[in-house]
């Protein structure tokens, strides 16, 4: 999100639902005033929960901002400053300044931070605009690894994709030059963000998904089935950026997502001035408290001036920098309490197939088959690999495959690679060694040129 977006993403915000505070309001007893926290990051830590602010580096240097930043929050994201265009602007050429002062100013309070947004349609450099194909897929992606490898073990979730799907009532993709790369070039973001930096939660973001809607079930059947093959998301960023209501569903939405066993995420949360703005602030507060899943808010932006909806006053201070009533039902929501966030050791490891239970002696070894399927487009592919036990259960695999001339592996997923051109193997990673007799896992790999055209050899340890 930055202000010129205002244009380009023809928001529709949302202007109905008045009764929606009551329909959200949550059932839980409210603590009492010696147990209320005083701010927003710690009213919301009580439960385990972040209430973060979007900033911006050149704002830094604003005494009243960076007060009222370090004094109400405990989680920052950057507007723009690891935005592709900001950290790459020219093909190779890394770029970190803003974006390392942004992560210093969120670690030296004690924040989380919140990387946002490595793959995003609008603001590609001009030089990621020109390109198309396995050209722009190959960018795309090792921008991607060098980012998320830069800020490695720093970052506490990445927004790794935003708004690729299309608003109306398709609910199918966004048409954009890295949607014309493959419909997999989603997953294949995903799997290289998790490569680069395995404690990050990853998550996908997007704008008018409030509600069940086309456009939020889109979302949810990727979710759904990223989940079900093991494609590593940890998150959802729902933007909100809410008009004078909110729909009569926004709960029960968040739910649906978090019962897939992702966490939840209000991401870039601003509501339009009026008399029923603190209203609003306080029925989406109390809607992510219900959600056990629901690990934070971000509001984009402190004071009103410094929102991208210019003459709209969408946010928490005024712009002075004095507390709004939104403000205060904000805080009240965090105080009434709600579900603790159920503690989590890092992100969803990936593999295709939990780890089989066995006897305490291990399994004999048996023979094994791999099949190949790929999904190519011009200059590149993805190619999934099914391994498969024979009679006698498997206690370890390799595969090798035979690349063509010219082509190259440049990611993989739930195996370990020796090699990347020619004659490659791969062998298992330590939850899908074992596979029982007639059982099977799975592991893929990304590749440049012409993927493979024989049948993989399988062998077993």
């Amino acid at each position: 999100m930055n202000p010129p977006s205002i244009f380009r993403r023809r928001r529709v915000l949302l202007l109905s639902a008045a009764a929606a505070g009551a329909v959200l309001a949550a059932s839980v007893a409210v603590a009492s005033t010696a147990e209320a926290a005083s701010t927003l990051g710690a009213s919301a830590a009580q439960s385990g929960r972040y209430f973060g602010a979007a900033i911006a580096a050149g704002k830094l240097g604003d005494a009243n901002y960076t007060g009222i930043l370090t004094r109400e929050f405990n989680a920052v994201t950057p507007e723009n400053e690891m935005k592709w265009d900001a950290t790459e602007p020219s093909q190779g050429r890394f770029t970190y300044t803003n974006g390392d002062r942004i992560l210093n100013q969120g670690l030296s309070n004690g924040s989380k931070v919140r990387g946002h947004a490595l793959l995003w349609h609008n603001q590609e450099p001009s030089w990621a605009q020109s390109l198309s194909g396995s050209a722009l897929r190959n960018a795309a992606i090792n921008h991607v690894t060098q980012v998320a490898t830069h800020y490695k073990g720093k970052i506490y979730a990445w927004d790794v994709v935003n708004e690729a799907f299309a608003d109306g009532g398709g609910g199918g993709r966004r048409d954009s030059n890295l949607q014309r790369t493959g419909n997999d070039w989603i997953e294949a973001a995903f799997r290289a963000a998790h490569t680069a930096d395995p404690n990050a939660k990853l998550c996908y973001n997007d704008y008018n998904t409030d509600g069940v809607n086309a456009k939020s079930t889109g979302i949810y059947n990727m979710v759904r089935d990223f989940k079900s093959r093991g494609v590593p998301i940890d998150c959802v960023g729902f933007q909100s950026h809410l008009g004078t209501g909110i729909p009569g569903d926004y709960q029960a939405n968040l739910q649906r997502f978090a019962d897939l066993g992702v966490d939840v995420q209000i991401t870039e949360l601003d509501v339009a001035q009026g008399g029923n703005q603190a209203s609003v602030y306080g029925s989406v507060t109390r809607a992510c408290m219900a959600v056990a899943r629901c690990t934070g808010i971000t509001v984009w932006g402190i004071r009103d001036s410094d929102s991208w909806r210019t003459g709209e006053n969408p946010l928490l201070f005024d712009n002075s920098g004095n507390k709004k009533a939104a403000y205060t039902s904000v805080l009240n929501a965090l105080n009434a309490g709600g579900p603790t966030v159920p503690p989590t050791s890092g992100p969803t490891s990936p593999p295709t197939s939990p780890p089989t239970s066995g006897p305490t002696t291990p399994p004999s070894a048996g023979a094994c088959s791999a099949s190949v399927t790929l999904n190519s487009w011009n200059g590149g592919y993805t190619a999934t690999v099914k391994v498969t036990a024979g009679s006698a259960a498997v206690n370890g695999w390799a595969v090798t495959v035979n690349l063509p001339s010219g082509g190259a592996v440049t990611n993989a997923w739930n195996a370990t690679s020796s090699g990347t051109s020619g004659t490659v193997t791969f062998a298992n990673v330590s939850y899908n060694g074992q596979i029982p007799a007639g059982g099977s896992t799975e592991f893929g790999f990304q590749g440049t040129g012409s993927g493979p055209s024989a049948t993989p050899t399988c062998r077993a340890s």
